[in-house]
């Protein structure tokens, strides 16, 4: 029989992470979060060094995420995927903004080829980015895909503003502490 149902979860300790009650305000605060979620993913070893939230406009957490493509079996299990399903279960909704308001993503790392399709359609109004590319490519052994030449123009264009380098060293340092580590995935 085929299978009828998909079942991805997000580790136990998100939640020793991730405050709720707290109101993210700034650009620093929100990727510091994206990171810390990276972080504690490999320190306890289990995905990659990827973490992600999801953020109203006044500060407010909607959702989280880290890579748990090996431990789900699951190739899309990237952070800002895990992060926008969540977001979109939470609120009942496929795209974020389809009913007003604005959301950003805040992200450790610049999202992969599949992220970036996925952030056209999520529904956010911002992306906030870590590391670059290039820094994951240099610091581990991930590919992150094919972009468009002008990846941040294709993401204007549909409205969604792109900061990087949001504190891109400390960024920088989960990504080379991941890649000299030798964990895989």
């Amino acid at each position: 029989m085929l299978p009828l149902q998909i079942h991805l979860t997000l580790p136990p300790w998100i939640s020793e992470v991730a405050d709720e009650s707290r109101t993210y305000l700034t650009d620093e605060e929100r990727v510091g979060l994206a990171i810390e979620l990276s972080k504690h993913n490999v320190e306890h070893g289990l995905g990659g060094p990827f973490g992600a939230a999801v953020f109203n406009a006044a500060g407010r957490l909607i959702s989280v995420g880290v890579n748990r493509v090996v431990a789900q079996t699951c190739s899309i299990a990237h952070a800002e995927t895990m992060a926008y399903m969540m977001a979109q279960q939470r609120l009942a909704a496929f795209r974020l903004n389809e009913q007003g308001g604005r959301y950003i993503l805040a992200s450790s790392a610049q999202p992969c080829s599949q992220c970036f399709g996925a952030t056209i359609w999520a529904g956010v109004d911002e992306l906030l980015i870590g590391a670059r590319a290039e820094d994951v490519e240099e610091l581990t052994d991930f590919d992150e895909g094919p972009l468009p030449t002008d990846w941040i123009g294709e993401l204007q264009r549909r409205n969604i503003a792109v900061r990087r380098d949001i504190l891109r060293d400390q960024a920088r340092a989960v990504l080379a502490g991941y890649g000299t580590s030798g964990i895989p995935y």
